[in-house]
């Protein structure tokens, strides 16, 4: 998906709402336990349930790969759902791989080529050589963690160098050398709000993937005000708030619920930063 093609989803579906498919079998409602592959089942409700207002699906590999083989399948499965059901949705691997070499390219075959998602999300420690595989494949996207929400990201993400410069605005200088807006992404924690304002220093034009609001806090006015350009430039990911919103038969219906109010403020926001029109 191109870097066009992405923003006029936004505008169609006045949303930016990336569902984050964290599917944890330990927290499935137990009917679904019945069926032949219940993270599939699962997740085939829920995609059902929240394709109005999203433009984007996050699955995060952890959950699958902990399941071997089947977990994989059932991987698989999601994504090609996703596809048969909406051909212009936008979808991230979450895996944080990060290697470089005939590995990183193993890497990037096997998430563009096999898994064919539209993204992969990856740790640049090792520098250039983890990310240009990636960059290979045309309309396909690198997500690189620039700067996260978790309590210890200050134990490397705020290292100061002699010049003043922190390591994750290192990173994003580096990195907007390698390829252009429409090939890279950066993670940025939506509890880190405020920082929004740096990082658009930095990379002005760049999508970022926002994990964090919701159940770890983020508020999602904060990171709109802070972090939206005039092309959106926002993926804000929610999981837990809508996968786990009820543990009963109702929970498609009631993940939809919490789709639909962030999908309304979304709307809100864009229409205030002019970028969609207010509904008649």
């Amino acid at each position: 998906m191109t870097y066009e093609e992405l923003f006029g989803q936004i505008q169609k579906k006045r949303s930016f709402l990336c569902v984050g498919l964290d599917t944890d079998l330990a927290k499935i409602p137990a009917h679904l336990l019945l069926e032949e592959d219940p993270v599939f089942a699962f997740n085939r409700a829920i995609v059902d349930a929240t394709l109005p207002f999203a433009v984007a699906y996050k699955p995060n590999l952890a959950f699958y790969e902990v399941m071997g083989a089947a977990g994989w399948e059932s991987l698989k499965k999601t994504v090609a759902y996703i596809r048969s059901q909406s051909a212009d949705m936008f979808v991230i691997a979450d895996a944080k791989r990060g290697d470089i070499g005939n590995t990183s390219e193993m890497y990037a075959r096997t998430f563009f080529e096999q898994l064919t998602v539209d993204a992969v999300t990856l740790s640049p420690y090792m520098g250039k050589d983890t990310v240009m595989p990636f960059l290979q494949f045309e309309d396909k996207w690198a997500v690189l963690l620039a700067l996260t929400s978790n309590p210890s990201a200050t134990d490397f993400q705020y290292f100061e160098d002699k010049n003043g410069q922190l390591l994750y605005e290192k990173v994003l200088q580096a990195s907007r050398e390698w390829a252009s807006s429409h090939q890279l992404m950066y993670v940025v924690g939506a509890t880190r709000a405020q920082e929004l304002s740096k990082v658009r220093e930095i990379v002005p034009g760049h999508f970022l993937l926002v994990p964090g609001v919701g159940a770890q806090g983020g508020s999602l006015e904060a990171v709109a005000r802070y972090g939206m350009n005039n092309h959106c430039g926002l993926l804000v990911n929610s999981s837990r708030g809508i996968l786990y919103a009820s543990s009963g038969t109702d929970f498609a219906q009631k993940a939809a619920e919490a789709a639909s109010v962030l999908q309304q403020e979304m709307a809100r926001l864009l229409s205030a930063r002019g970028l969609i029109t207010r509904p008649q």
